[in-house]
């Protein structure tokens, strides 16, 4: 990781390689529906994904002094097989490069990364964007079935 925190110099260049890098993906690529800033001055990205396995859902971005942090909610807290849950998202963290599952508040699950400032080029940005969307669409419906068991069990008609 970069040992100095960056100037603001090399703060509004990277933020500029974020906000053009952001701008060619809601203009090129299909599962970003749109992005957002947040307040000025505050260096963070919401981007709204359109997946298969989960409908939609937000990758939140945030540019730090030393780091590009991100992460996306996964699911909320499970209802049951916490245990099961929790070994089973552990066990995915191994296959993971560059992002993990974690537990966040409300018991809520996430996964998260970061890429040092040095790493914020294009192709990094597309990895991680790639990795978030290809991890979510591999493991939200397992966590589901684990944490959600017997509501998805359920006829339909009787589902809360």
């Amino acid at each position: 990781m970069t040992d100095r925190p960056a100037s603001e110099e090399e703060l509004d260049r990277l933020e500029d390689t974020i906000d053009r890098w952001l701008a060619l993906q809601v203009r090129d690529n299909p599962v970003v529906v749109a992005t957002e800033r947040d307040e000025p001055g505050s260096r963070r990205w919401f981007v709204r994904i359109r997946g298969e396995e989960k409908d939609v859902y937000t990758i939140r971005y945030h540019l730090r002094q030393r780091t590009l942090h991100y992460e996306t909610h996964f699911m909320p807290a499970p209802e049951e097989n916490h245990a099961e849950l929790f070994a089973h998202l552990l066990r995915r963290n191994r296959k993971l490069y560059g992002g993990c599952f974690m537990i966040g508040d409300e018991e809520a699950i996430y996964l998260q990364g970061h890429l040092d400032r040095s790493m914020i080029v294009d192709s990094e940005l597309d990895r991680v964007l790639g990795s978030i969307y290809a991890w979510v669409e591999q493991f939200f419906q397992p966590a589901l079935r684990i944490g959600f068991a017997s509501r998805l069990r359920q006829p339909p008609s009787q589902a809360t």
